[in-house]
């Protein structure tokens, strides 16, 4: 069953509910995202029923605003209260500070942080909201200059944003302490058996120690064969400890250089946001995360990368960091973006003025071109820009 909400949903993801006659329930906002008749719509007293009899009935959700509906209409299921376990950050950290019980974190009210004493906050840490999504909010602190900065930066004006306060609230913040080594994302479910199947590994690549911009994730075979069954093991006790059933996740971690692996933040019910990395899994590895997903099947990754290039794939996030407001944006070149890489599997064109982003680009790039992915994670963007 998908609940699909917006601002986004792909046409790769819509074509897969068609094609495989998946469920899909009718509210409002899926209608007025969707008008594709030919779909197997639900009503959503039909969704209501269905979960309420079946409480590890597959739900998949493209955006956190689903979230909204899931909590004003599951009742009988465990489903709104194990959302609430990843999607709160201070929840999860209490839910896992047994296996981490050095782990430091505490939370502080949006208004408290102007005037907050560090006396006992240990440098680096992170700030950031306690319900949060695509890095809104969130600042590295290693100095007091970067202090001062998140201090002058984090207030009600420039929080502001599209997404319901189920999905982003900035009233309150958690602030934990930095989490060293590489960071990685990963899409993955528990399956009908409680146990963890990983549909892709996709290593977030930042610019600086301060960078937590969302610019570039990049997959490989190294990265997945490497990495595996070390997210396995770390995710299955996970699994097993909430009761997880038909429950897809999008998992954030960090693994230093002895191999350990910590937990940034898990989120609930979606693989990567705004259909992206379960779409680049299917240009990558050829098979459909949704429907792998909803059928219980796991990738035979020995087979795939048998018959699979051996290239890096990546997300490109057009964010705007240019420095212009939307309002003073008249164009994007997207086509001169494409020529700037190898080979662009798909560009993902947004309105800047509707959207936080111009755009997605999906890319292959050989494992020897390095420039390309580097170029465009520290780039403003700027030479693509025409304002008015």
């Amino acid at each position: 069953m998908f609940l699909i909400d917006k601002p986004f949903a792909s046409d790769f993801l819509i074509n897969t509910i068609r094609e495989h006659h998946f469920k899909i329930v009718a509210t409002k906002e899926a209608k007025e995202l969707i008008t594709d008749d030919t779909l197997h719509w639900i009503s959503e007293n039909e969704a209501i029923l269905e979960i309420d009899k079946h409480p590890n009935t597959s739900v998949y959700t493209n955006s956190e605003n689903s979230i909204a509906w899931i909590v004003k209409n599951i009742k009988s299921s465990k489903l709104p209260q194990q959302i609430q376990l990843f999607k709160d950050k201070f929840e999860f950290r209490e839910l896992v500070k047994e296996i981490y019980p050095d782990f430091f974190y505490k939370t502080v009210a949006l208004e408290e942080i102007k005037d907050l004493n560090l006396d006992h906050i240990k440098f680096p840490f992170v700030i950031k909201p306690s319900l949060g999504f695509f890095s809104i909010g969130v600042h590295i602190v290693h100095t007091m200059k970067d202090w001062n900065i998140a201090k002058e930066e984090l207030n009600y004006e420039n929080l502001k944003s599209i997404y319901p306060e189920e999905v982003l609230n900035t009233s309150l913040f958690i602030i934990e302490e930095y989490i060293e080594g590489e960071e990685y994302a990963i899409d993955c479910y528990f399956n009908d058996t409680g146990e963890v199947v990983i549909l892709n590994i996709l290593h977030h690549i930042f610019s600086s120690g301060t960078d937590v911009s969302d610019r570039v994730y990049s997959t490989t075979k190294d990265i997945i064969l490497s990495h595996k069954n070390a997210v396995e093991d770390f995710l299955n006790p996970l699994g097993e400890k909430i009761g997880l059933r038909n429950f897809p996740l999008h998992v954030e971690i960090r693994i230093d250089k002895n191999g350990n692996i910590k937990p940034i933040e898990v989120n609930p019910l979606r693989f990567g946001g705004w259909c992206t990395t379960a779409d680049l899994t299917w240009y990558a590895y050829g098979f459909n995360a949704y429907e792998y997903f909803i059928n219980n099947k796991k990738p035979n990754w020995e087979q795939i990368f048998s018959t699979q290039n051996n290239s890096t794939y990546s997300i490109i996030i057009l964010n705007n960091n240019s420095g212009y407001s939307d309002s003073e944006i008249a164009y994007f070149d997207y086509q001169s973006l494409e020529n700037d890489f190898e080979k662009v599997l798909l560009m993902r064109k947004l309105d800047i003025k509707k959207y936080p982003v111009f755009g997605f680009v999906f890319t292959e790039t050989s494992l020897n071109n390095k420039e390309e992915l580097n170029s465009i994670l520290i780039s403003n963007l700027k030479k693509y820009i025409s304002v008015v």
